[in-house]
């Protein structure tokens, strides 16, 4: 049985990733839009990603014994200066859902919880490869030129090809 203090933490953290999955849907949109359908396909794919990762959340509160509650979800941005900018912040975004995911581990350690501490361990790793997967995007951003128009293609088809391998989105984990 959940404690109050994990069910509401872990409530918090069904918001973040639906969160997520808004923001990277968002910055998908903006990719098509901008010309740029392999980095929209990859986005894309990673919106669904956050989304079942908050499903998964969703559904273990409940199966726990608490009450999983329907996130209220902000609206995201809508605009990014360029592509560099728009995985910067997602690299930012990935960064601070590691930091929860951190916390909510050490919540769960403090208050013996260790089923709930199990559980978490899937995402644990799952942030390592996210944190990973945009650091290395940021990296061949930077290595081809941020504002190069080559450039900016050949990134475009790196993360086109990564959303179809293997029907994944791109992540690798």
């Amino acid at each position: 049985m959940l404690t109050k203090k994990v069910e509401t933490a872990l409530n918090k953290q069904v918001e973040m990733e639906g969160y997520a999955s808004n923001y990277y849907l968002s910055a998908a949109s903006w990719c098509d839009s901008k010309g740029l359908p392999g980095c929209a396909q990859f986005l894309y794919g990673h919106a669904d990603e956050e989304r079942m990762h908050m499903m998964k959340l969703f559904h273990y509160i409940n199966d726990a014994g608490g009450h999983a509650l329907a996130p209220n979800v902000k609206q995201p941005p809508l605009k990014f200066k360029n592509l560099k900018d728009l995985f910067q912040s997602v690299f930012d975004h990935e960064v601070a859902v590691t930091t929860a995911i951190n916390n909510l581990v050490d919540l769960c350690m403090n208050e013996k919880d260790h089923s709930s501490y199990n559980f978490l361990q899937w995402y644990v790793a799952e942030q390592h490869e996210e944190e990973k997967l945009f650091r290395t995007v940021l990296e061949k951003i930077e290595l081809l030129g941020p504002e190069d128009k080559r450039g900016l293609y050949w990134i475009d088809r790196e993360l086109g090809s990564l959303s179809t391998a293997g029907g994944e989105s791109g992540a690798q984990g």
